[in-house]
């Protein structure tokens, strides 16, 4: 199947879902523009966030690559224009942060009410 890499912290229920389609999922947290030059290389999909920046010259070494997804709203952290030019989509997943958001309010030990606000 496509190696898919993933430059920054993704739902572990996701990336086991990439596992059980057969995918091999190469995690890769933190890397320098360098870095993600070179891991890049290779990878039919990257998975990112909001840190990591997908420039042209990124865009350029990925050879293999076929989608760039975006776990959270917007792409301006991507190359978008490079990334057509060169055949690649770029995909976002916006509800992606609405679910965290959903999941952090109902989390254990999250206050439920108005927090620091006086009913006397």
């Amino acid at each position: 199947m496509a190696r898919v890499l993933v430059t920054e912290e993704i739902a572990d229920s996701g990336l086991q879902e990439l596992r059980n389609a057969g995918h091999e999922v190469d995690i890769q947290l933190g890397l320098s523009p360098e870095q993600l030059i070179e891991a890049v290389k290779g990878a039919h999909a990257l998975i990112i966030r909001s840190a990591t920046q997908v420039d042209a010259q990124t865009l350029e070494a990925a050879k293999d690559m076929i989608v760039v997804g975006r776990a959270g709203i917007g792409l301006d952290n991507v190359d978008v224009t490079k990334a057509t030019e060169l055949g690649v989509m770029v995909v976002n997943a916006p509800v992606s942060n609405i679910l965290s958001a959903a999941e952090t309010l109902h989390a254990p030990g999250v206050p439920k009410g108005p927090v620091g606000l006086s009913t006397a």
